[in-house]
């Protein structure tokens, strides 16, 4: 008998603990407003109260397993993705601009009512989801569960039509390249779209090679192999462009095929500066372009090895950091010019910091000097010759002397070229010749933040940016260029963020150089051009925006407080709003450690 009373009174406590674990789960679910919808295809949730943010706040919110981004801007809630597409920065850290927010790492921009992306760099979007204010307040997210498998988007695309007989070309496999050739798709593009890869492989990202140098394609691509076929683009790899004809609309190859286009965009980018001193052609002295440059210097390099870098440029600093990761400690040499390196583009303080870094890891700079001639046994460099008479041993010789314009091909086409083999273009990108246009390192555009001054600026991100207006004006848009160059580089783990343009007579620091959190202000009169930043994010991609959206920074509004302006929203004008100061919650936690690289080589 008191065996049967003890089983029912188990059964009977288990069943109302399951119910009751049951109800509870049921209660959790309620409450956080989780519900399928449409055959369980969508996910919706109340995450927070209107309230809870500001106007020009933003704050990251749970959302089911994952995050969302909320954003108030003129008394309208957006809700994105949390995660820039490009290296996965947290995105609350970023700049909000106006109706759009930027990465703080890199300067990628996203746009808040769609997710499209808008600034570079960066291929993807960013996922966007449906808003709902509630009666009682609440902030109700929707979203379909394939937005919520990633935090990047591709945008939808158009594939090739066989009756549209129209024929796009791109010469350049570069990002300007590769952005054309997607975003005319993503425009409605059906016609037959080719582009030109002098390299065998297909685009990939060539910032990394400065920094690793052991990559194979399939790390580094920018889309698998399987994207270009799906969308109907048409890469000519290892073929290279040799004339164009302007008044046929003929591109002829290095294997004697044509292609005959509609409409033309040349971004065939830079190639570096090799010179004519006595022994540059001895086996193991190289230049670092191309993935097949990294390979062949990745297999010259050992532990044993003496490396001598040539040029303080960016590219020469880059591959010094990477090469001590090689070889043994002491036995990297760079030479410059310069008393100082970057001391043109960033000024002497930075650049003397900068300098210290690498004297802190043992790397030998020698400035001030020139190579008079390469020595070596006959076939293989063994010393570096110095102007002023030294000699340093040497197994392998990196060259960082800059780079030319790679648009010989060209002379006798019709368009137009400067001096120096740069091409000049308009507002829309195009050149002299109607439907031409030119990008990326090659071009002589207007810099929306130098006063439309035409400049050559060889970065990275603008050229994925120059790829997107010109497609966008061979598709007949009339889309002028508005973008604000956006540099950064990491050296030793420590990240230097550029933005800005223009040439300086006055610097103004704010911060501590010497333990690298500070922000430089570059003047020109009492204009602020430019800004470097190291440990200051999201400061650098704030002035961005803020140049963007036409304000102005001057060196007067620094006095008091040289970190003010950055707490002021920045309206459509550009010009501080007289409403809340711009509020986030607590940064988030860095997502993911931004990866080393710099957008020195836009190899366009």
């Amino acid at each position: 008998m008191l065996d049967w009373w003890y089983w029912l009174c188990f059964w009977i406590s288990l069943a109302l603990f399951l119910s009751l674990v049951f109800f509870i789960i049921i209660y959790v679910k309620i409450n956080a407003g989780v519900a399928d919808r449409s055959g369980g295809n969508f996910v919706e949730a109340v995450v927070c109260q209107e309230s809870e943010i500001q106007e020009n706040g933003m704050k990251v919110c749970e959302f089911g397993r994952d995050q969302v981004l909320l954003v108030k801007q003129k008394g309208v809630i957006s809700a994105v993705g949390t995660k820039c597409s490009h290296y996965g920065a947290p995105l609350i850290n970023g700049a909000l601009g106006d109706g759009r927010i930027r990465c703080p790492w890199h300067g990628a921009c996203f746009n808040l009512k769609t997710g499209d992306i808008e600034d570079f760099p960066g291929l993807d979007s960013i996922p966007c989801y449906e808003v709902e204010i509630q009666s009682g307040g609440g902030v109700k997210v929707r979203a379909n569960k394939r937005q919520l498998e990633s935090s990047k988007r591709v945008k939808d695309m158009k594939t090739r039509d066989p009756k549209n007989d129209n024929v796009f070309v791109i010469i350049g496999g570069g990002p300007a390249g590769q952005v054309c050739a997607e975003t005319l798709r993503q425009e409605g593009y059906t016609g037959r779209l080719v582009v030109v890869c002098a390299e065998s492989v297909p685009p990939y990202d060539r910032i990394k090679l400065s920094k690793q140098l052991n990559w194979t394609i399939d790390k580094i691509q920018l889309r698998p192999d399987a994207f270009y076929k799906e969308h109907g683009i048409e890469l000519m790899l290892g073929k290279e462009a040799v004339s164009v004809d302007t008044s046929k609309n003929l591109v002829t190859l290095d294997d004697n095929s044509t292609v005959t286009y509609n409409s033309l965009f040349i971004a065939t980018g830079s190639v570096p500066r090799k010179p004519d001193t006595p022994g540059s052609d001895l086996e193991n002295i190289f230049t670092l372009r191309n993935l097949s440059d990294a390979g062949r210097i990745s297999k010259a390099l050992t532990a044993s090895s003496k490396v001598v870098i040539i040029g303080t440029s960016f590219i020469g600093m880059e591959m010094a950091a990477a090469c001590i990761s090689t070889c043994s400690e002491g036995s990297v040499t760079v030479i410059g010019r310069s008393d100082v390196p970057f001391s043109e583009s960033l000024g002497k303080i930075v650049g003397s910091r900068i300098a210290r870094l690498f004297t802190e890891k043992n790397v030998k700079l020698m400035t001030g000097v020139t190579v008079s001639e390469y020595e070596g046994d006959g076939t293989r460099v063994n010393n570096v010759a110095l102007s002023d008479g030294s000699k340093i041993p040497a197994d392998v010789v990196i060259l960082g002397l800059g780079s030319t314009f790679a648009t010989g091909f060209l002379k006798g086409s019709g368009i137009t070229m400067n001096a120096n083999g740069s091409v000049p273009v308009n507002e829309f990108l195009e050149t002299n010749c109607l439907g031409v246009y030119a990008g990326g390192d090659i071009a002589e555009a207007p810099v929306y933040a130098a006063n439309d001054q035409k400049k050559t600026i060889g970065h990275w991100g603008l050229a994925h940016y120059h790829g997107k207006i010109a497609a966008l004006n061979m598709m007949s848009a009339s889309r002028p260029l508005k973008a604000v160059p956006f540099f950064w580089t990491m050296l030793f783990g420590t990240s230097f963020r550029y933005a800005g343009h223009g040439s300086y007579d006055d610097t103004v620091i704010a911060g501590d150089v010497e333990s690298l959190k500070f922000a430089c202000y570059y003047c020109s009169g009492d204009r602020v051009v430019a800004i470097c930043t190291v440990g200051k994010d999201p400061l650098a991609a704030k002035f961005a925006e803020l140049i963007y959206n036409g304000g102005k920074l001057m060196k007067r509004d620094l006095a008091e407080d040289p970190f003010a302006w950055a707490t002021i929203p920045i309206a459509a004008t550009g010009k501080p709003q007289e409403a809340t100061p711009a509020t986030t919650e607590e940064s988030a936690p860095a997502a993911a450690e931004e990866t080393p690289a710099s957008d020195t080589p836009s190899a366009n």
